[in-house]
């Protein structure tokens, strides 16, 4: 996959085949540029279950978690269980540990919730890891999960390369698809600027359908239905 960039928007990503459902413009070499470089690295949930089918067994929860927090590779590896409040269904960033230095709080849906109540039926008493590496007391976190394992992962799944981080892409993108508003989005991956949410706009014009009905009394005045 060769990458080309546009000074106005950032990498974009050539391909020789165009995805389903990806808006793409044809190249004179005959390969395909996506319209948006999210779109490239957004997986449908069919892709992300035949990967989920391929992956290791021990990078399949932490996985799963990505998908459905949109945490940061290294946020859902280094979680310890300090950081997680089972009860009250929440757990943290530390301040440290997130990108913008400053501590997230973020509510854990169901399929957040399932796969910490998995892990910690298996959890070694005194290992503070929620993902560590073995079943050791002492047994530490894996340092990396987009290792080797995970691209031969991605080419039996017969899926285009990925990077771990694209996962937070896709748990956006899904997110915005199914109704989440940009700000709520915002909060909930702890962009600190809207700016940070608005390439994820275009999967979802309902934002805007308030907006849209503004002028609807002078539409229909026009058209000789005015009240």
């Amino acid at each position: 996959m060769a990458a080309l960039t546009l000074a106005s928007q950032g990498p974009i990503t050539a391909e020789a085949r165009p995805r389903a459902g990806v808006v793409c413009i044809q190249l004179p070499s005959g390969g395909y540029l996506h319209a948006n470089p999210e779109e490239a690295a957004r997986l449908t949930q069919a892709e992300a279950k035949r990967l989920h089918d391929e992956l290791a067994e021990h990078l399949r929860p932490p996985f799963l978690f990505a998908l459905a927090t949109g945490w940061r590779e290294q946020n859902v590896l280094r979680l310890q269980w300090a950081q997680v409040d089972l009860d009250r269904r929440v757990a943290w960033i530390k301040g440290l540990q997130a990108k913008a230095k400053k501590a997230i709080g973020a509510p854990l849906n169901r399929n957040a919730m399932d796969i910490l109540l998995a892990q910690r039926a298996k959890r070694v008493q005194g290992n503070p890891w929620v993902f560590p590496s073995g079943s050791e007391k002492d047994s530490q976190p894996y340092v990396r999960a987009s290792n080797t394992g995970w691209y031969a992962a991605q080419r039996r799944a017969r899926i285009d390369d990925l990077t771990w981080h694209d996962l937070r892409h896709t748990w956006a993108s899904w997110h915005v698809m199914a109704g989440t508003s940009l700000r709520s989005l915002m909060e909930l991956g702890g962009w600190r600027s809207y700016q940070s949410v608005l390439r994820y706009a275009h999967l979802s014009p309902e934002h805007l359908a308030a907006d849209a009905e503004r002028i609807e009394e002078v539409a229909r005045n026009l058209h000789g239905r005015g009240g």
